[in-house]
């Protein structure tokens, strides 16, 4: 899902609570106006700060009416359609307020109110809701926002939505490819505008294609983290979650690659911005005896943030795309260089050879405060620092160094899907105990299956892991 579309989002919340507010308060100013009081005398006493208390709460039962009704939902729908949710939305939110509001006799005692109140409502949500399509619409014409799709497939469907994209730029649809079918040269190609960061997602419409080439097709969107669609009398095997949409009136299924999209990335995110925050200022004693130790031992850099050419130590972090990561120095000097001497690997040996990662069971270039500090994980606090600036996730696939990432297999780069965490499912099941194989399928797992719930049984979990050095499922 693109940035904008869940800026718009997530924009909608405010923009209904400030309709709804206003509304209430252009209600009770049109009530007391002198020109209305001179038509209809007020004859009941509703202080000012007694009816904001009660609009508060009607407020918060219309914004949860509407949430109930689907109208925060992250899939775009028509116009129409959304009105029409809003409007039905807006008479059982009164419904609601009528029921839970009859016994505030002063309020009911002016039905005015309460009937202004609503008109105002439909008014300004309507106006709201109008105005962030306009955004949205002129974002798009700007190119911000806009999908940029692939279409595979050589068939009436496929020119009916080409054409449909092409001339309702409202719909967010810009087709920058079309193949004939999806051989190794089409892969090649998308391989090549996935490079330049000219495609979002790819479109099947091609109903010939076998079972097999399909799931390879789809291994190779998982691989690279681009959407991919396909049109609803395509019977093949489809895995994870779908929603279905309708363009030129033809159904098109997508398969969503996680439940961290939509609301669920937002959350996440404030979610991190908020208790990152909050571990900083707790473990910050922690952090300055720790630097304190490690200087003592080792005068000069504290963290290991740079290599010894002096370039930025990296990470490889959501869709593959490389940060620069830092946490305590908890090795001699010049201790990355050794992983790619023969002769020191043979003298210790990798316990994963095998596999794209390096692990020595007695690591010779930690240091003795660097033993201390990994025992309890504290090498790692400054990470939470990386969560703040929206690098990485509390919770999360462990980030890997680009060369390692570099050997993937394709099913192992369905890790790259989300932000790396500090902690993470396979951390707590096993943490560097676990063979790769056995990691990948556990983070596999927390990507399609992720819920508020899952991060908070890991956070919960994650100390005891660190404390007993077990893991906990």
């Amino acid at each position: 899902m693109k940035r904008s579309e869940l800026f718009l989002t997530f924009l909608l919340l405010p923009l209904d609570i400030l309709a709804i507010f206003m509304a209430g308060l252009a209600a009770y100013t049109t009530r007391f106006h002198p020109a209305l009081a001179d038509i209809r005398p007020v004859i009941f006493q509703l202080p000012f700060d007694r009816y904001l208390a009660v609009l508060s709460l009607v407020v918060f039962l219309w914004i949860l009416v509407f949430a109930l009704a689907g109208l925060y939902s992250v899939r775009p729908q028509p116009l129409k359609k959304e009105l029409v949710r809003l409007f039905i939305a807006s008479a059982a939110s009164m419904a609601v307020i009528f029921s839970v509001l009859f016994f505030s006799r002063s309020l009911f005692e002016s039905r005015f109110i309460v009937l202004a109140g609503w008109f105002f409502a439909v008014v300004f949500l309507t106006l709201e809701r109008l105005a962030v399509r306009l955004l949205q619409r002129t974002l798009l014409a700007r190119s911000i926002g806009v999908h940029r799709v692939a279409v595979i497939g050589k068939n009436k469907t496929a020119e009916a939505l080409i054409n449909e994209f092409q001339h309702k730029g409202r719909l967010g649809f810009k087709v920058v490819a079309h193949f004939k079918k999806y051989d190794s040269q089409a892969q090649k190609s998308l391989e090549e505008l996935i490079k330049k960061e000219a495609i979002d997602e790819i479109l099947l419409t091609d109903q010939n294609i076998s079972r097999e080439e399909t799931l390879e097709l789809l291994a190779f969107t998982d691989a690279e983290h681009i959407a991919f669609k396909y049109t609803a009398d395509l019977f093949a095997a489809a895995i994870g979650r779908t929603d279905i949409g309708t363009y030129a009136g033809i159904p098109v299924v997508e398969i969503r690659k996680t439940p961290l999209d939509g609301w669920g990335a937002i959350y996440k995110r404030t979610f991190d911005i908020i208790f990152s925050f909050v571990l900083i200022i707790l473990t910050l004693p922690i952090q300055v005896f720790a630097a304190a130790a490690l200087f003592t031992e080792q005068p000069g850099r504290i963290l290991f943030s740079r290599l010894p050419n002096g370039q930025k130590v990296l990470r490889v972090g959501q869709h593959n795309k490389n940060f620069h990561y830092f946490k305590f120095r908890s090795m001699i000097k010049d201790a990355h260089k050794y992983r790619f001497d023969p002769a020191f690997v043979k003298k210790y040996g990798n316990e994963r050879e095998g596999t794209p990662l390096f692990k020595l069971k007695d690591d010779p270039r930690v240091t003795r405060v660097g033993k201390f500090i990994r025992k309890f994980s504290i090498d790692e606090l400054p990470e939470f620092y990386l969560v703040l600036l929206g690098r990485m996730s509390l919770v999360g696939p462990r980030p890997h160094l680009p060369e390692e990432v570099a050997e993937y297999k394709p099913h192992h780069r369905r890790v790259l899907a989300v932000k790396p965490g500090i902690t993470g499912l396979a951390q707590i099941s096993g943490r560097a105990d676990l063979d790769f194989e056995a990691e990948v399928r556990l983070d596999t797992y927390y990507i399609e299956h992720w819920s508020p719930w899952l991060d908070l049984s890991i956070l919960v979990k994650t100390p005891l892991v660190v404390i007993f050095r077990k893991g906990a499922y």
